[in-house]
């Protein structure tokens, strides 16, 4: 597989990227708590450029398995997996740069399509990822789509001056179609 497939939700489309992403990127400013989120240092914030707007469309259109998420014809985000073939593994990544659709089950959504795909086309064993500790937003999210916190990274992260804790969560074969099968 070169590439990923188009993923069409009820709300979001994943797919590949287009000329407009670009300005679709520069037309966000940059968040401060977007930038926390990530682990970013938000004292150390710059303004949107253009050649960091075709990098961050460039990083999409490089992954094996990525995706840019579009939400009412913008682009709003980024989505990954990283599959370890050996292991029948993924790690699992997700961004929404647009703080203007937070709040809105867009990440779940999004998450429960990735998911799908997974396990249901790449046939994965495991999808796996680490979250900021502080960010509850987040964890929430892939609580209610399955996954299940295994363990933590104690201050392994310094972020502003300060350690910060990142958590290891993940959803197995087996759990992602039991949670599938209650839904039905």
């Amino acid at each position: 597989m070169n590439q990923a497939p188009v993923i069409k939700g009820e709300n979001v489309l994943l797919r590949q990227p287009i000329d407009s992403d670009v300005e679709d990127f520069l037309k966000v400013e940059v968040n401060e708590e977007l930038v926390r989120m990530y682990g970013g240092n938000t004292k150390k914030m710059t303004a949107k450029t253009l050649e960091r707007a075709q990098q961050y469309v460039e990083s999409i259109r490089s992954r094996k398995i990525a995706w840019c998420i579009e939400y009412e014809g913008r682009l709003i985000g980024s989505a990954r997996l990283t599959v370890n073939e050996e292991d029948n593994r993924a790690r699992y990544a997700v961004g929404i740069f647009d703080p203007s659709v937070w709040s809105k089950g867009l990440g779940t959504e999004i998450t429960q399509l990735v998911l799908q795909y997974a396990f249901e086309e790449l046939e994965l064993h495991r999808v796996d990822l680490r979250v900021l500790e502080y960010n509850k937003r987040a964890i929430r999210c892939y609580e209610k789509c399955g996954f299940i916190q295994e363990g933590i990274e104690r201050e392994g992260a310094l972020i502003e001056g300060k350690y910060e804790t990142d958590v290891f969560m993940s959803i197995l074969d087996r759990e992602y179609f039991e949670k599938k099968v209650k839904k039905e």
